[in-house]
């Protein structure tokens, strides 16, 4: 049985990817800053629904100390999902240093630290998978995102030369680009702004999570092992 470590599973899109695991047969271990009601609501449905009970684990993953004590406590980890991130938007001529700074701290030192954490142990085993969640606004940017998009950008930096230092141990590591996704966040925008992004979308919907979890199944598939140093945009054809 694989161990998967989910960052960030008490949103949408990890709870989503918690659900996929699962469902595959995976025992899981599931990660949140602060948020760990919402954690223990979401082990609870999986344990109702036949799986079994999950781990979880708490913490800043932007302090070295955090992230390598949740390593440890997760054990031999087989698949790495970097997914916990935040959001400070504003356009750059207002935007407070702390802003950014937090931005890159929770959304790509946390990668950093926390594929670093887990790294060791794959090599010993020679085999991994580390599956990034990075952002369409990571590639073509996004007015209002200056410190989100250099984040998620630098994930695809990241993911790209770990990719290469690690591909003869048999570890993989894949980006995964959402655009959209229906989520609590952007349930929050408001319908005039909602419009607006999805006349930029050719498929005029958002994914649902589940969508981006597939990807994520997929990548961490022993059926994908030829795939590395890859982002898969998932964005209704943007």
């Amino acid at each position: 049985m694989s161990t998967a470590l989910i960052t960030g599973a008490s949103g949408g899109i990890g709870q989503a990817i918690a659900e996929e695991f699962a469902k595959r047969g995976n025992r899981l271990v599931l990660h949140c800053h602060k948020n760990t009601d919402r954690l223990e609501e979401i082990a609870s449905s999986l344990v109702e629904k036949g799986y079994e009970t999950p781990l979880i684990v708490a913490g800043d993953l932007s302090e070295a100390e955090t992230a390598e004590r949740i390593a440890k406590e997760a054990g031999q980890v087989d698949v790495l999902i970097n997914n916990a991130g935040i959001t400070r938007d504003g356009l750059l001529i207002s935007m407070k240093e702390k802003d950014f700074d937090d931005v890159i701290a929770s959304d790509l030192k946390s990668v950093y630290l926390m594929s670093k954490a887990c790294i060791r142990p794959m090599i010993k085993k020679r085999y991994g998978r580390i599956i990034n969640i990075t952002s369409v606004s990571g590639i073509y940017g996004n007015a209002g995102q200056a410190n989100y998009a250099a984040a998620k950008a630098g994930i695809i930096g990241f993911s790209k030369s770990l990719a290469k230092e690690v591909a003869s141990r048999n570890i993989t590591v894949n980006c995964i680009a959402p655009g959209m996704v229906d989520t609590e966040m952007t349930r929050a925008i408001s319908d005039l702004a909602k419009e607006k992004l999805l006349e930029q979308i050719p498929m005029k919907r958002m994914a649902s999570p589940c969508e981006i979890a597939y990807i994520a199944a997929m990548l961490a598939d022993e059926r994908a092992s030829y795939i590395t140093g890859a982002v898969i945009e998932v964005n209704g054809g943007m």
